[in-house]
């Protein structure tokens, strides 16, 4: 096992120095020189001694602009491994302040998303598959699709038309209600208030992610009951519910590994379009706003960061699924 690990932890090395280089080549191609404008700003600025052409030359230095790709990526490279991660040009403060106090609020609105996402979608994906071709497995099948093929922007916006506008239940924008002071309000009505602001885009996140979620537990919960096992099981007189939650289900979850790994980058890495609508201050949100101003050095920290977390979440989806399936480490 340690060596199968091993082997992975290698493999998601060399893949995330190839990201990067991939990343720090994108943002030294960009046809706008947003270096350049960037130094006209600062040097603009009351009190700034130095001249528009040296900050232009001291920033190129500092991001390996001035050297090609392969140099500038490896000047790059040592800043990331040294934690060098530069001050961000849109908010004017480090890069890693700036994250540390974004990636709360969208790992707080991921979490309660994922967790509420597979409560509905896996007994339900269990369900339909069990009672193939009946009212219950239509009716699943149509709520799927429909969470599918519901853009992020359309159900957001619709959300915020029915129980925002029209209804007024929640609030449609913000973390807070602007009445309210952090401090002075009392510390438990102010909980709800931000509970309550949380609510639309957390129901958004569900609706658009829940729908294949479901159609995949479906789809594997089909094929395991079709299984001989599961034949010769109910042929020996096995108790259905035992049949389904016994034997069925764990080897079900084996491929729902996988999904379950794959959804870490989005407890931390943000949900850029509906923190953006929702106008929540999460890490997807102050990704948009950096990117949209050329903000170069919390761009490619995002971007590495969100690279890192995929690779995580693969790793540990083949480290459970060695855990959960023998086999899998069988040379």
């Amino acid at each position: 096992m340690a060596k199968f690990i091993l082997k992975r932890v290698l493999l998601s090395i060399i893949i995330l120095l190839f990201v990067m280089l991939c990343i720090y080549a994108i943002m030294h191609s960009l046809p706008t020189s947003y270096v350049e404008a960037k130094a006209l700003n600062l040097s603009q600025k009351q009190g700034q001694t130095k001249t528009y052409q040296e900050l232009v030359s001291e920033m190129n230095a500092r991001y390996g602009l001035d050297k090609g790709i392969i140099g500038g990526y490896f000047v790059y490279l040592g800043n990331f491994i040294t934690g060098n991660f530069g001050d961000s040009w849109y908010y004017t403060i480090p890069v890693t302040q700036e994250f540390n106090k974004t990636i709360w609020n969208s790992f707080i609105l991921g979490v309660i998303s994922f967790i509420v996402e597979m409560l509905i979608a896996i007994p339900l994906g269990v369900l339909a598959a069990r009672k193939q071709y009946s009212f219950s497995d239509y009716a699943v099948t149509v709520i799927s699709l429909i969470g599918i093929s519901l853009p992020t922007f359309f159900t957001a916006s619709l959300l915020k038309l029915i129980f925002g506008t029209k209804l007024g239940w929640f609030e449609i924008a913000g973390m807070h209600n602007a009445r309210l002071t952090p401090g002075v309000t009392d510390s438990f009505t102010y909980f709800l208030d931000g509970a309550a602001h949380f609510v639309l885009p957390a129901l958004t996140l569900i609706i658009v992610s829940i729908g294949g979620m479901m159609r995949y537990t479906r789809t594997n919960m089909l094929e395991v009951l079709n299984s001989d096992y599961i034949r010769t099981a109910r042929a020996k007189g096995v108790p259905e519910r035992r049949v389904i939650n016994h034997h069925a289900f764990r080897n079900t979850l084996i491929p729902l590994v996988t999904v379950m790994g794959g959804a870490l980058p989005g407890l931390f890495a943000g949900a850029l379009i509906t923190e953006t609508l929702f106008s929540i201050q999460g890490i997807g949100y102050a990704s948009y706003h950096a990117m949209v101003s050329g903000d170069i050095p919390f761009t490619m920290f995002y971007l590495t960061f969100m690279a890192i977390l995929t690779l995580l979440g693969n790793l540990m989806a083949d480290i459970s699924y060695a855990l959960v399936d023998p086999r899998v480490r069988v040379e």
